[in-house]
């Protein structure tokens, strides 16, 4: 290195000047997260909430949710699931994630700065064995959320948890969605009951709760694809994973912002997306999966579309020995959260 390069890299950067950030930008994140001493608090320590956002804790009788513009909720609840059972654990093992966020470095936000965000703790179940209680429970939860005007962000749990969710959030209209998934989850009745994790979204349609035509399904496969005619006959948008590479995540994320439009929009991310190679746990893993890259880089180039709420579901940890899973989980949680600053009316 030119000596007198080095000579102006020491001036700049050691001696009284070790601790100083130079660039404007960088500084504003630094001066948020670091205490005059230049110590912030260590990822390990503390209680595990998700994403690191405080903690609120709710009474559901009289629900107070003042001051909030965005409430991650956990909604620990299995009951739907047509395989392998365990995303009841997936919002405990996504609070125990550290290192996620608090800083987007592409859409150049840090949204637990940015907005007034809690950890609102889990949706309160009445009982763990019914699923139409449960459903019920999570609907009337979501509920009250929406109803003082903050947006949900919601940590499952099998996929069957958006059907309520949508009932919430879309009694008034029906919205559209950005469904990234191995599946499309519109199929029938399975054993006898229709509200099962591979349907939700046929009920959520013929409920009058979700525009069809305003939807998209990104990352299709799998064997069961005779189970999906509904999507197809309905107007939904269904883009299969072998499709992706010869159409680019460009072309993808254009498309599925063409598809949503101005509108509300609800944007629901299945684990199982993921090639098992990046996500391992989950209930019903799917080789031929989007990256985790991939699967960042689209949820970032939603950047501006209306979101009025969110899910990732079907993190099953018991399945996954290293913890990928639940920490692709988180990071698509946090990359879902950093979507919020940049809502209509909300800059």
């Amino acid at each position: 290195m030119d000596s007198d390069k080095l000579d102006a890299l020491r001036q700049r950067f050691a001696g009284d000047n070790e601790r100083t950030i130079h660039d404007a930008g960088f500084a504003a994140v630094a001066a948020k997260l670091f205490d005059p001493k230049g110590t912030r608090v260590a990822p390990y320590a503390g209680l595990p909430t998700l994403l690191d956002m405080p903690y609120r804790a709710i009474d559901w009788s009289a629900p107070e949710l003042a001051g909030l513009d965005v409430a991650l909720i956990g909604v620990p609840m299995d009951l739907g699931v047509t395989n392998r059972n365990g995303s009841r654990f997936g919002p405990r093992a996504m609070r125990a994630m550290e290192r996620v966020g608090p800083y987007n470095h592409v859409l150049k936000t840090m949204p637990g700065a940015d907005l007034r965000i809690a950890d609102i703790g889990d949706v309160p179940f009445r009982s763990r064995f019914d699923l139409a209680t449960s459903h019920a429970d999570i609907e009337r939860t979501i509920a009250a959320i929406v109803e003082a005007g903050v947006t949900p962000l919601s940590v499952g749990g099998d996929h069957s948890i958006t059907l309520p969710i949508l009932r919430a959030i879309g009694g008034d209209r029906p919205v559209g969605m950005i469904h990234i998934d191995a599946h499309c989850d519109t199929s029938g009745p399975f054993d006898g009951c229709k509200f099962h994790h591979g349907g939700p979204f046929r009920q959520a349609v013929l409920d009058g709760v979700l525009d069809s035509e305003r939807c998209i399904q990104i990352g299709i496969r799998g064997s069961s694809e005779y189970l999906w005619e509904f999507s197809f006959e309905s107007g939904m948008t269904v883009i299969h994973a072998e499709e992706i590479p010869a159409m680019g995540i460009d072309a993808v994320i254009a498309k599925a912002r063409a598809v949503a439009g101005d509108g509300p929009v609800y944007v629901s991310f299945d684990i199982d997306s993921l090639d098992p190679a990046f996500a391992p746990g989950t209930g019903t893993p799917e080789i031929g999966g989007l990256t985790t890259r991939e699967a960042q880089a689209i949820l970032r180039g939603l950047a501006g579309i209306d979101m009025v709420g969110g899910d990732v579901v079907e993190v099953a940890p018991q399945y996954d020995a290293t913890t990928n899973t639940a920490h692709a989980g988180a990071q698509m949680l946090f990359e879902l959260l950093s979507l919020a600053p940049f809502t209509p009316g909300r800059r």
